[in-house]
C-alpha cells in the first residue's frame, strides 16, 4: 500500500531534526504575517534553514501562506513566494486566491495545496481548485469519515486530513481579548489573559476550557479537546488518503515528537500487515493518554458523528 504522508508541525528550528527522527515526512513553518495558526513562527532565515535541515534526511517543508489577505499586503505576495521558491520550498499552503495568481506570476512550477480549514468539505471542490493548479486540498475538520472515505473515491487531487491535535472554532480579525470580558463578561471569565500561550474562555456551564491564540491575524478561539484518531486510522489508510497531518499548535517539542513517533508506528504498522495495526492501535492509543495533558481530553472529532451547521 502507498503509505500517507506523515506532516508535522515543528515550533522551532531545532525540532526539524528530532521530529524527522521521530518518523515526520514532512513540515509546515512561516511566519505568522502570512501562515494561520503556525504552531511556531519562523523567519525568513529560520525556514531556509529548516529546509536545509528537512532536506537533508529527505523530508518535505511546506510554506504557510493560508492568511487572509487584506490589500496593505497584497504587493508583499511575490516577494515572499520567491523567496519560498529560491529557498528551495517544496509547496505553499494557500487560502486566499491571491496567492495562487501571485504563484503563477512568480514561480508557476511551485506545488500549491489548498487549505481554508472550512470549505474543504466535498470532492467537488477539491478538483475545482486541483483544475486551477493546487495539488492538495486539506479536507475540513467537521466531515466524517465516510466523507472522507467517498472524497478519496473521487478526488483529482492528494488529500490531506488533520488526525491529532486541537481545530480553531473561530477566528476574528481583531485582537478581542479583554473586550467581551470587561464589558459582557459574566457569563464566560478570560483567563491569563496577558500570557498569549496560556489563556482560556472559561465555559462554566458546559465546564469547556477553550484555548485562545492570537497572532497578527487575529483572534482564534480553539477547541476544548485534542483529537485523536490513532486506533481509527484503517478506513482512511485503505482509502489512501495522501497525507496525516499532526497540528502541534500550544503543544510542547516534546509532546509533538512523541505523538509524532507513535503515528509513524501506527502507519508502518498497517503497512506492514494490517492485523499487526489492529493488535496494537488499543496500545497506541493508550500511550498517547498517558502524555495527554490533562486538561486536553482527547476525542475523535467528527470522524464518526453528523456535521451540525
Amino acid at each position: 500500500m502507498k503509505k500517507p504522508e506523515l506532516l508535522v508541525t515543528p515550533i522551532t528550528i531545532d525540532d526539524i531534526l528530532p521530529l524527522a527522527e521521530a518518523g515526520a515526512d514532512a513540515f509546515v513553518v512561516g511566519e505568522q504575517r502570512y501562515g494561520l495558526r503556525l504552531a511556531g513562527e519562523f523567519n525568513r532565515e529560520q525556514v531556509q534553514n529548516a529546509i536545509e535541515l528537512a532536506h537533508s534526511k529527505g523530508k518535505k517543508v511546506y510554506v504557510a501562506m493560508n492568511a487572509i489577505f487584506h490589500n496593505e499586503k497584497l504587493a508583499e505576495l511575490n516577494d515572499y513566494i520567491r523567496f519560498a521558491a529560491d529557498a528551495k520550498a517544496d509547496g505553499i499552503i494557500f487560502g486566499d486566491p491571491a496567492v495562487l495568481l501571485a504563484v503563477r506570476e512568480t514561480a508557476p512550477e511551485m506545488k500549491l495545496h489548498w487549505s481554508t480549514e472550512t470549505t474543504g468539505t466535498n470532492w467537488y471542490t477539491c478538483n475545482y481548485w486541483g483544475r486551477k493548479g493546487t495539488k492538495r486540498a486539506v479536507l475540513a475538520r467537521e466531515i466524517n469519515m465516510d466523507s472522507i472515505v467517498e472524497i478519496m473515491e473521487q478526488a483529482e487531487v492528494e488529500i490531506e486530513v488533520q488526525v491529532h491535535g486541537m481545530s480553531c472554532m473561530f477566528q476574528s480579525k481583531r485582537s478581542l481579548l479583554g473586550n467581551y470580558f470587561e464589558y459582557q463578561g459574566k457569563v464566560l471569565e478570560i483567563e491569563n489573559r496577558k500570557q498569549q500561550k496560556n489563556m482560556f474562555l472559561h465555559d462554566k456551564e458546559r465546564e469547556n476550557k477553550y484555548p485562545i491564540f492570537e497572532d497578527e491575524n487575529g483572534t482564534h478561539i480553539m477547541s476544548p479537546n485534542d483529537i485523536c484518531i490513532i486506533d481509527e486510522l484503517q478506513d482512511m489508510l485503505e482509502a489512501g488518503v495522501d497525507s496525516f497531518k499532526i497540528d502541534g499548535i500550544l503543544k510542547t517539542p516534546e509532546y509533538i515528537a512523541a505523538v509524532t513517533k507513535l503515528y509513524r508506528e501506527a502507519i508502518d504498522l498497517f503497512a506492514e500487515d494490517p492485523d499487526l495495526y489492529d493488535d496494537k492501535k488499543d496500545e497506541l492509543l493508550e500511550a498517547i493518554e498517558k502524555i495527554q495533558p490533562a486538561n486536553r481530553p482527547l476525542d475523535t472529532g467528527f470522524f464518526f458523528k453528523e456535521t451540525v451547521y
